[in-house]
């Protein structure tokens, strides 16, 4: 899913003026009265004084599924295969941020959620870790957020749930990691493996590299620190961790660095590096990625299936023109063997097409089984090609999306189905049954049990606003044929900032609007002036002008939206399905491969099929951009006629 966002506006000066009242404001925020929505100690002592009330385990069967949420935790119950641990998570709906503490248990089987209260349960969190060994979970650090987020408090006490019992018990031991969330923690045989993530203050942002074992047979803490000349993984957070028989291993992540001694702004790294820990040693060492890796991302998730880690979604930014940032959320699978190191696409498996055997119908043609030769049979146009039902799912709704001037609080559900915003924009949620696609998302749960991957919630963005997400998907991954929606998405309210929740924005709002040096105006800027002005621009033409920088915003838009996905599964403006396939052949045999094992004119077929379905799904949209700039050409042109008949009037005027 994409977002364009308008940043401040460029030149030294601004930039020097709007950090000075940066300051001013922080400044003013600390010394000010905390409020009631901000007073963290206060909000959580009275969490702590409503969890005392609580004198036994109350279990409420056959509750609504969790809220919208993201930052939670997912995971089997080891004593049972067939049922979901969720906890914790947040919500933020545009105002205020709302982190969760309840606990609840999914049965998959039945369809059944199971919502748990305790005494002594930990305090609501999001960002934490959990893991699952024998018949207890174990969970670490975490935060928690004022409702204004002006605040944040981040955790580092440890807790351990009885999945027997349902009772939850502090472990108050000495040696464990400082306070953090955004780490990442995994089991590796009756050990938990804690490294990195990070710790906000307010006035910095602290990225951590340690690495920290509890041994589950001792109780016991240790810290695991470099030794002088070893390689170690720089700081970062909301990277992903996976065990392989004796080997950690450690993919991407983030983190920030301040850009120059000058200038104190800091600048976001995504890294893609990779990195394997012997937990034997305790000695990392780089991994160089066979194969084909996915590309730059923040934000995916990661989970274990048997010999191989299966990577889903992520966000990839891009600056365009300097003052926009377009950002693509992805909903791509990949594969990682973790046996012999080697990257891989994951592509749904693709039914062979039924014939079609409708009145008039034409049966459909086969491409022959050389499709790397020059004459590639056309597909007859009555063949059905399977629907990616997600509403922004794919690129193209993804660019639908970011033209439209969306807003969450005028939308209308008019069926179980569909999601009408702002009437001319269906964002399409899937409904039990159905074979779906999971849109684009970050900071989603993901985990595997028996063979089957299941994917909760996570949040994505429409322009400025924040979806968060409460759907449920599953995949087989032995099969790897379909998704199906278990728990569709329900539509969460956006709360638009109001003008005295602005107030203290309204001096930086007001220098924008003096600056004049930002040409790309929205439409509420342009019309701003009423009806008169609206009028008077008409006449002048300058409503044809700002048309035309739509269209060319739009040309932009789409190009580099097309330019953020993996090149490898995306056409190249411009590119017939015979080229695209040739300059992607490899990636397609690849992810054919994994699924059919066939070798040759049957793989080269096989891939072939992938490449046209992708192909044809984004059909649409290199259609709408060769319209556009074809009508942007005759405009072109049409205007350096008009231009030279205007100078050759002047010439004119001049002579006489």
């Amino acid at each position: 899913m994409g977002k364009k966002t308008k940043k401040p506006g460029k030149g030294k000066e601004k930039t020097e003026r709007k950090t000075a009242k940066a300051e001013e404001k922080k400044a003013r925020r600390e010394n000010k009265k905390i409020s009631e929505d901000d007073d963290i100690d206060a909000i959580l002592m009275n969490i702590q004084k409503e969890e005392a009330k609580k004198k036994e385990v109350h279990v409420e069967e056959n509750v609504p599924a969790p809220s919208p949420r993201s930052n939670c935790s997912l995971i089997i119950n080891p004593l049972k295969e067939s049922e979901l641990i969720f906890y914790g998570g947040e919500f933020y709906n545009g105002k205020k941020t709302y982190v969760y503490g309840d606990l609840y248990r999914y049965d998959i089987e039945k369809n059944e959620w199971k919502q748990i209260s305790s005494p002594n349960s930990p305090p609501p969190r999001s960002a934490h870790q959990a893991v699952a060994w024998k018949d207890h979970l174990y969970m670490f650090g975490g935060e928690f957020t004022s409702p204004n987020q002006e605040r944040f408090h981040h955790y580092k006490d440890f807790w351990t749930l009885d999945l027997k019992t349902n009772q939850w018990e502090q472990l108050l031991l000495k040696g464990c990691p400082t306070a953090r969330s955004g780490h990442r923690m995994v089991l590796y045989k009756h050990k938990i493996i804690v490294f990195g993530g990070f710790y906000d203050t307010l006035r910095e942002v602290r990225y951590y590299n340690d690495l920290f074992v509890f041994d589950l047979d001792l109780f016991k803490w240790q810290e695991i620190k470099p030794k002088l000349g070893c390689m170690w993984p720089t700081p970062r957070s909301a990277f992903q961790l996976s065990v392989f028989q004796d080997e950690i291993l450690l993919y991407g992540g983030y983190s920030k660095v301040v850009s120059s001694a000058t200038n104190s702004s800091e600048k976001g790294i995504v890294h893609s590096d990779m990195w394997s820990l012997d937990p034997r040693t305790w000695e990392w060492s780089k991994v160089k990625k066979g194969g084909m890796p996915p590309g730059p991302r923040a934000g995916f998730s990661m989970c274990l299936h048997k010999k191989r880690a299966v990577l889903f979604g992520g966000v990839v930014d891009k600056e365009v023109e300097g003052d926009v940032l377009l950002s693509l959320f992805l909903n791509e699978l990949y594969g990682f063997q973790l046996d012999c190191h080697r990257w891989y696409p994951l592509e749904l498996r693709k039914d062979k097409p039924s014939k079609d055997k409708s009145k008039g119908g034409k049966k459909s043609e086969s491409i022959s089984n050389e499709v790397d030769s020059e004459n590639v049979t056309n597909r007859d146009k009555n063949e059905i090609i399977p629907k990616s039902v997600g509403g922004h799912d794919s690129i193209i709704e993804v660019t639908h999306s970011m033209s439209q001037d969306l807003s969450i609080n005028d939308c209308v559900v008019t069926d179980r189905n569909t999601v009408q915003i702002n009437g001319n924009f269906k964002l399409q949620v899937c409904s039990s049954n159905e074979a779906v696609k999971p849109c684009g998302r970050i900071n989603s749960c993901m985990v595997v049990g028996r063979d089957t991957l299941y994917l909760y919630g996570g949040m994505m963005e429409i322009k400025d606003q924040e979806i968060t997400l409460d759907d449920l998907y599953m995949l087989n991954l032995s099969k790897l044929d379909e998704w199906k929606c278990i728990i569709p998405a329900s539509v969460s309210e956006w709360v638009e900032a109001s003008d005295e929740d602005e107030d203290d924005d309204s001096d930086a709002d007001d220098e924008d609007s003096y600056s004049g040096s930002n040409n790309e105006e929205s439409d509420d800027d342009a019309n701003e002036g009423g009806d008169v002005e609206s009028a008077v621009a008409l006449l002048k033409g300058e409503k044809k002008s700002l048309r035309r920088k739509e269209k060319k915003a739009r040309i932009e838009q789409i190009r580099a939206t097309l330019g953020l996905s993996d090149s490898q599964r995306t056409p190249v403006p411009g590119e017939s399905l015979k080229d695209f396939y040739k300059r992607t052949s490899s990636y397609w045999q690849m992810a054919a491969y994994e699924h059919t094992q066939h070798t040759g004119k049957e793989l080269r077929k096989d891939g072939f099929d992938l490449a046209e379905y992708r192909f044809k799904e984004l059909k649409p949209i290199l259609d709408e951009l060769a319209i556009l700039e074809a009508e942007q050409k005759v405009e072109e042109e049409e205007i350096g006629e008009s231009s030279s008949r205007k100078r050759g009037g002047g010439d004119k005027k001049t002579k006489r």
